[in-house]
């Protein structure tokens, strides 16, 4: 069994299974009953890592004992060697208790280091049998495993320490709310005029991080709710100074919406105004969970859109599943759609699938004139881009462009 700290990515498991067999390997190669890594946290030994197949209850992993009763310290102080065959022979190990109480007869140990060079713990073997075969060559080859486990366990405080100080900055960008809502105009193609908006994070940060590797970050630590949830309500703030003639887009993963969380604080607000747009590439991992939330939202009047439809076969079985009120179209199907046939083919499919189920379109990311042309041609109802407006501060936006289609 391995435990190699307790923030566990898919490298980290990768690099407890190297452990696991290096500590199995030495252990069967000296044929001894126990083996294991430990870590000195304080004044205690804590077992990180454990092959003691039939004796899980003498140790288990997380487990701890007080490095004042162990051969540690003794061994790293020159007091014992690292490699005792009786430890009957050997009057200061025989006379320390655990040697009777485990009891322990052979035992090999050496030290893991951290790349600083200060002390981690030890890679141990032991066994309540003497061992008088264990020689010199055993203890180069406990040494040659030690280095390999050494290794893994450095990557794993370095993976630790990246995570504990991701967890830091998001935990700071909560507190402070270091990031600014702009907001881009989405609009309706046949008349020109603002339909919605949707609401985006910026945040405030030197050098500038693009948002989607902040709630990656916010993901890799288990603060992607978090995260996601303040800026949605930082968002919802401004929805008073939003024309009650418009529509707020808001950004929530799959994750966050199966939470259910969101429905208490929409509903503080004008549900027939809301959207809630499931974003992008994000696998769901509990569509009864998502159902059951979709279906609060909608209970509540507010409305659905799914994001990147069209980008691939996964998008189209999620807004199959979801059925949303709106089909925002990928960017990619955008993209130059006056000069290519597949394009326009695909998106005509989309303008009919929409047609048979309710739902308005969104064409994401225009550019260029000549696809609102196109768009609107084809029968897309609304779009948003650069071409049209970019994101920006909600009083800019309403100044030059809602103020302006009033007049």
């Amino acid at each position: 069994m391995s435990n190699i700290g307790a923030i566990k990515p898919a490298s980290v498991a990768v690099g407890q299974d190297i452990i696991f067999d290096a500590l199995h390997t030495m252990r069967t190669h000296l044929q001894m009953e126990i083996a294991y890594l430990s870590e000195f946290v304080g004044d205690k030994l804590v077992f990180r890592a454990l092959d003691a197949p039939g004796l899980e209850h003498i140790a288990q992993v997380g487990g701890t004992r007080d490095l004042s009763e162990t051969y540690c310290n003794h061994i790293l102080a020159g007091d014992l060697p690292e490699l005792m065959s009786d430890t009957h022979d050997i009057p200061f190990a025989a006379a320390m208790p655990i040697t009777k109480a485990l009891p322990i007869r052979a035992h090999v140990s050496v030290p893991i280091e951290r790349s600083d060079g200060s002390i981690y713990g030890m890679f141990c073997c032991l066994s309540p049998n003497p061992n008088s075969s264990l020689n010199q060559r055993d203890l180069g080859l406990m040494r040659t495993f030690a280095r390999l486990a050494q290794s893994e366990v450095q990557r794993t405080l370095e993976v630790k320490a990246e995570a504990e100080a991701t967890a830091a900055l998001i935990e700071t960008a909560l507190g402070t709310r270091n990031f600014e809502m702009v907001y881009q105009p989405i609009f309706d193609l046949a008349s020109g005029r603002i339909s919605g908006m949707e609401a985006l994070c910026r945040f405030k940060t030197d050098p500038y991080r693009a948002p989607n590797l902040w709630f990656d970050d916010a993901a890799r630590v288990g603060k992607a709710e978090l995260l996601e949830i303040c800026v949605i309500e930082t968002a919802l703030a401004a929805l008073g100074d939003i024309p009650p003639d418009l529509y707020l887009t808001l950004n929530a993963s799959p994750e966050t919406v199966a939470t259910g969380r969101l429905a208490p604080i929409l509903a503080q607000h004008p549900a027939d105004r809301l959207v809630i747009e499931v974003t992008e590439h994000m696998q769901v991992g509990d569509w009864a969970a998502l159902d059951r939330s979709l279906r609060a939202l909608r209970d509540m009047g507010i409305r659905v859109a799914i994001d990147d439809a069209g980008a691939g076969y996964s998008g189209l079985q999620q807004m199959v599943r979801l059925k949303p009120e709106i089909i925002k179209l990928d960017r990619s199907l955008v993209d130059h759609i006056d000069e290519d046939r597949a394009r326009r083919s695909l998106c005509a499919a989309m303008v009919h699938y929409a047609t048979e189920t309710g739902a308005a379109l969104v064409a994401e990311g225009i550019e260029r004139q000549e696809e609102v042309e196109v768009l609107r041609d084809l029968g897309v109802d609304r779009g948003q881009g650069y071409l049209l407006a970019k994101p920006m501060p909600l009083r800019e936006l309403l100044e030059t462009h809602h103020g302006a289609q009033k007049t």
